[in-house]
Order: C-alpha cells, then sequence, then structure tokens
C-alpha cells in the first residue's frame, strides 16, 4: 500500500508582513504599536514601505519578530523514518502525529513507502513479501489479545505517518536551511521542498527566503565538507566556506588592501537623516 506525499497549508497569520512590520517597527520606534498598526490602516503607511522595512531588517539578522508568523500544515503519507528526524526540530514548532498505540491497522495492512533505490535494485518484491508477512503476524498478535501499543513493535521504518503541525517563520527558516540542502534525506526534501510551495502560495515576499542554507538570502556560502561540497549539483554557484578561510588568511598576511583616509572620512562621518533608511 503507497500514498503519496501530501503537504498542506491549514493557516497561516492573516497577514505575515503587516505582522512583521508591526513588530520590527515597535523594535525601532517610540510610537506604540497600536498607533503603528493604525498607520498603517489610514494607508499613511503603504504595503510596499512595509515589505522595504521587513526585508532590510531581515537582511541584518535580527530574527526574533519572525517568531510572531506562524503556519499550520497538513502532512501525510511520511513514513516513520521521516518522523524521527522531523521531531528534532524542537523550538518553534509544535507536532500532532499519527498514533501506532491508539490507531491500529486492519487486517494487518499498513502503508509504507518504497524508496526508489531499493526498486532499482530489484527487491521491491522482497521488500513487499517481508512486509506482507509483518502485517499477517501484527494481525495475530491482535487477535490473541496483544495490545495494539505492543503489536506495533513489528511496525518497520517504512510504515506512513501523519502530522498536523504548526511552525513558527523562524523555525521554518532552519528547516529549510538543513533540509533544503541536497546531502538531507531525500523524503526530508520533498516535504521541506512542499511546505515551501504552500509558503509561497500565501506570501511569495516570504517564500524566497526558504532556501537551503547555502542559498543567496540565507548565508550564501556552504558549510558542509569540502568533499560534499564538490559533489552537491548546485556547489558550483555557490561558494565553500574553505575560499572564506583563504580570503581571511589572505587579509591575516596582509594582503588586502588597506582602509584609507577616504574610507575613515566615511566610516567617521555622520550620514544625514536621509541616509539612514527611516521612514518616518
Amino acid at each position: 500500500m503507497l500514498s503519496p506525499i501530501e503537504v498542506k497549508l491549514l493557516d497561516h497569520s492573516h497577514d505575515p508582513i503587516r505582522s512583521l512590520y508591526v513588530a520590527y517597527r515597535t523594535a525601532y520606534s517610540s510610537l506604540p504599536p497600536a498607533d503603528i498598526d493604525a498607520r498603517i490602516e489610514s494607508e499613511r503607511i503603504t504595503r510596499p514601505q512595509m515589505l522595504e522595512f521587513v526585508e532590510k531588517r531581515l537582511e541584518t539578522g535580527h530574527a526574533s519578530p519572525l517568531e510572531q508568523v506562524w503556519f499550520e500544515f497538513a502532512i501525510s503519507g511520511v513514513t516513520r523514518a521521516f518522523s524521527h528526524q522531523f521531531v528534532r526540530h524542537r523550538i518553534g514548532i509544535s507536532f500532532e502525529q499519527q498514533s501506532q498505540r491508539y490507531v491500529a491497522f486492519k487486517e494487518g495492512e499498513f502503508p509504507f513507502t518504497m524508496p526508489e533505490s531499493v526498486r532499482e535494485a530489484g527487491l521491491a518484491e522482497r521488500m513487499e513479501d517481508a512486509f506482507a508477512g509483518l502485517g499477517r503476524l501484527y494481525q495475530e498478535m491482535l487477535d490473541a489479545g496483544v495490545p495494539a501499543e505492543d503489536a506495533r513493535f513489528l511496525i518497520p521504518n517504512a510504515a506512513q505517518t501523519n502530522f498536523k503541525i504548526t511552525v513558527n517563520f523562524q523555525s521554518l527558516l532552519h528547516i529549510c536551511d538543513l533540509r533544503l540542502c541536497t546531502r538531507a534525506q531525500w523524503e526530508f526534501r520533498k516535504v521541506a521542498s512542499l511546505m515551501r510551495a504552500e509558503v509561497k502560495r500565501v506570501t511569495p515576499e516570504l517564500a524566497r527566503y526558504l532556501q537551503p542554507k547555502c542559498g543567496e538570502r540565507r548565508t550564501g556560502y556552504c558549510d558542509e565538507t569540502y568533499e560534499d561540497w564538490s559533489k552537491c549539483p548546485i556547489g558550483r554557484v555557490r561558494p565553500h566556506k574553505r575560499e572564506l578561510f583563504a580570503l581571511w588568511e589572505s587579509h591575516r598576511k596582509g594582503e588586502l588592501a588597506s582602509l584609507g583616509e577616504a574610507e575613515f572620512r566615511a566610516i567617521e562621518g555622520e550620514p544625514p537623516v536621509s541616509n539612514r533608511g527611516e521612514t518616518y
């Protein structure tokens, strides 16, 4: 029994960009947040202005407001092998998962996922036969009075499960940092990609930040091993951290151009208000 992976966005913050703008502005303004919101309501602050301000704050790495934007997902057709990895993301995310204690498989039949590598190895039929045998024994245990919570000890990692989750944007960024990387397990990459696609439907402005950690809107470089980077299909367009270390070594040896008087005049001078990025 095979079921495809499905990810559906059930709900989300009413207006993520507005929520982020009010949160950021609260930190950077003397105005109370209610007054900031009133300026948005009266259109004194336009949506392009909000988006520009949010993007500039994101460039600084100020991340705490991102925890105030949330998304709810329904996820189904994923394996227990996936779920063991998924629940390791513990901060800023809440899980409800289908139980194998309270939900017994009918007639010993459980949905499972067949990795493509198993098919390519010509072992798909043997894997299916093994699972069918486990299913029959599972049902015999239930019929003999063994509780489902004990009979489930037979169920393999390939068995499928379902989730309902709520995750904030900061946590979702971290998940995509790690799980959109080409080194991540293929099933998790698929789920992360589908979550990204769902967010893109409702707020494409934020979805573009959901990238692997080497993305131009994240760190911009690869911090995996050099060997793994050299094998990565997108490595040719992303520098490895070794190159950054080489740049630092050049700096340490004095091979980089020194800052001159002109640069220090720019550093020491106070820029006019018009150049500070203020919107008030």
